[in-house]
């Protein structure tokens, strides 16, 4: 759930920032804040220690590639709220098969 918030938060946060410089600059900002917030969500589970210490660079590039698979999807469904904010879950899908191919 963490990966999930921190994702889409990260891709929020990013692209009002970037919406200040540009339209462009909107989706850049977007994918650079999810590509930040992803991976520090998986160290911050390690630091509270609800992942081991071992998985977490595993989960965290799970998390970032999810978030990657994200933002294609939410690109490309942005006629529709439903697919912006479901790709959300790719970000904590991506985490949970790093983590699990990471052991």
């Amino acid at each position: 759930m963490l990966l999930v918030v921190a994702g889409g938060t990260g891709g929020l946060v990013g692209s009002i920032i970037g919406a200040a410089a540009g339209h462009g600059a909107l989706f850049i900002g977007g994918l650079l804040g999810g590509l930040i917030a992803s991976p520090c969500a998986a160290y911050l589970a390690a630091r509270l220690r609800w992942i081991d210490a071992r998985e977490t660079k595993s989960t965290a590039l799970g998390a970032a590639l999810g978030f990657l698979a994200a933002a294609i999807v939410a690109v490309n469904t942005l006629s529709s709220p439903i697919g912006p904010v479901l790709s959300t879950l790719l970000v904590g899908t991506g985490g949970l098969a790093g983590r699990r191919l990471g052991r």
